[in-house]
C-alpha cells in the first residue's frame, strides 16, 4: 500500500526504496509484482548517472478489491433470492464497482473525464410503515422520471445506469458526493 501511495506520481523503484528506507531489491521485487498484477504501469525512463531508471506509476488513484477478483466467491445478482435481499444489494454494488472501474479506465485511456452522479443521504424513519411508504413513493418518483427522460429513439443518446439502494445506517455519515472524475 505504501508503494502504491508513493507511486501516484511517476517514480523509480530506487526512489521509492529511499523514501521507505528499504533495500532497493526488496522494493523492486514488489514493484514488479504490482506491475504484473496491473496495479502499476511503466510510464517512461530517465537517465541517472551511468544507468537508465524505469519510471512507474500507479494505474489508479484509489483502489478497492474488485468483487470479480474473488472468482466463484464473488457476489452476483444470480445468487440473490429477491431484490429486497442483502445478497441482491451486494451483487448489484459489485456489478457497479466492476462497471465503473472499466469505464474509468476507458475514460483515462481516451484522455476524458467520466461523467458520474452520486447521491448519498440518510433518512430516519419513526416506524416500519413509514419506511415502506417512503420506498414506495421513491420507486414511484423514479419511475415517473425514467418515463419522462428515457429516450431510446434519439441516435447518439447516452445511457446511464442508476442504482438506488437502502440499508440500515451504520452510524457513519457519508453525505459528500465524489464527482472528481
Amino acid at each position: 500500500m505504501q508503494i502504491l501511495k508513493l507511486l501516484r506520481e511517476p517514480r523509480s523503484a530506487a526512489s521509492v526504496a529511499r523514501e521507505l528506507e528499504l533495500p532497493r531489491q526488496r522494493v523492486t521485487y514488489h514493484v514488479r509484482a504490482l506491475e504484473k498484477s496491473g496495479l502499476l504501469r511503466n510510464v517512461g525512463e530517465r537517465r541517472r548517472g551511468n544507468f537508465v531508471e524505469q519510471l512507474v506509476q500507479a494505474t489508479a488513484r484509489y483502489y478497492l478489491s474488485a468483487p470479480h477478483a474473488l472468482g466463484g466467491l464473488a457476489p452476483t445478482l444470480d445468487a440473490a433470492q429477491d431484490r429486497f435481499s442483502s445478497a441482491y444489494l451486494v451483487g448489484m454494488v459489485a456489478e457497479a464497482i466492476r462497471d465503473v472501474a472499466t469505464l474509468r479506465e476507458r475514460a483515462s485511456d481516451a484522455g476524458k473525464k467520466l461523467a458520474t452522479f452520486s447521491l448519498d443521504t440518510e433518512v430516519r424513519f419513526s416506524c416500519a410503515e413509514d419506511q415502506n411508504a417512503f420506498a414506495e413513493e421513491l420507486a414511484t418518483c423514479v419511475a415517473h422520471l425514467v418515463n419522462k427522460y428515457d429516450d431510446h429513439e434519439t441516435d447518439g443518446g447516452r445511457s446511464f445506469r442508476f442504482i438506488l439502494a437502502g440499508y440500515p445506517a451504520t452510524g457513519h455519515s457519508h453525505t459528500e458526493t465524489d464527482n472528481d472524475d
